[in-house]
């Protein structure tokens, strides 16, 4: 099965098999549980059929838009196609695809269908992810009703941005939760990170973002180390570390905080699921999400 999928009733099979071979798409005929089959293989789904019945077998597996599918409503007559779920993660673009057939998207996310791009947009333009992806709903929201600056920077440099701010990095697959001792140096740092890395078989571009407590913000041999290799280092302050779940003991309570690793590295990862649990190499301790 390829990453796209058309869902069909068998009559409706010479329609699904025009958009399918144009999408390089599997086909499946339509059965009860076809969406539960395929929810979570497929990241693209195209439903050649009437909205209702897509809407109510899709209801119960929704879980979240960084992870669900991309799902489009094409009209049984081919008139429209109208992203149902994932609008800017995928669905729009793949409505788009559809309109070389002769079937019409119909885009209802509020920044395309006023001519605005969106963050998600952005970020995909720019080959980026989005850091602090709960941001995109406020930023969204503005640019639809004022110009929001877009701003680029090259660095070195610091960026204090507050939660109406979303941070763009470039693309990567893993998260680095670091800890460290008072008065670390960067080589201690950095051969910390090579030392964790080689263990998951990690490149280190590979790397989206590696991330730590505001309170190691004045630890210079943390950040000359971070602004010495091919990703950012992001300061996470007590509310959002202390909203992860807790995994490992940690001896950061006597910073007030559960944890400094371990949670700093899920905190940013688009999985939460935690690959390496929080491990000392000499004065540096780091733990790896995805």
């Amino acid at each position: 099965m390829t990453g796209t999928v058309v869902i069909a009733f068998p009559r409706s099979f010479p329609q699904a098999r025009r958009i399918a071979e144009h999408l390089n798409a599997t086909l499946l005929p339509y059965d009860a549980e076809v969406f539960a089959r395929t929810f979570e293989s497929a990241q693209r789904i195209v439903a050649l059929m009437a909205a209702g019945i897509v809407v109510r077998s899709i209801a119960p597996l929704l879980e979240d838009k960084w992870v669900d599918p991309a799902v489009v409503v094409v009209s049984p007559d081919l008139s429209y196609s109208i992203p149902l779920i994932g609008g800017h993660h995928g669905a729009n673009e793949l409505a788009k695809e559809l309109a070389v057939l002769g079937i019409r998207p119909v885009i209802t996310t509020a920044t395309e269908s006023t001519g605005r791009e969106s963050v998600e947009m952005m970020a995909k333009r720019s080959g980026c992810d989005i850091v602090n992806r709960d941001s995109t709903r406020t930023v969204n929201a503005a640019i639809i009703d004022e110009n929001v600056p877009v701003l680029a920077v090259r660095g070195p440099a610091v960026v204090i941005a507050g939660t109406r701010v979303s941070v763009l990095f470039n693309k990567g697959t893993y998260t680095v939760g670091i800890g460290c001792r008072k008065g670390i140096k960067k080589e201690e740092v950095l051969a910390a990170i090579r030392q964790a890395l080689d263990t998951c078989r990690i490149s280190p571009h590979e790397v989206f973002a590696y991330a730590t407590t505001a309170k190691k913000y004045s630890e210079t041999g943390l950040t000359e180390a971070i602004a010495s290799i091919p990703a950012g280092l992001i300061f996470l302050d007590d509310e959002i570390i202390n909203a992860q779940p807790l995994r490992s003991p940690s001896r950061a309570g006597r910073i007030g905080l559960p944890g400094v690793a371990e949670p700093c590295a899920l905190a940013l990862s688009k999985h939460k699921e935690l690959l390496m649990e929080k491990t000392v190499f000499g004065r540096v301790t780091i733990a790896i999400a995805r």
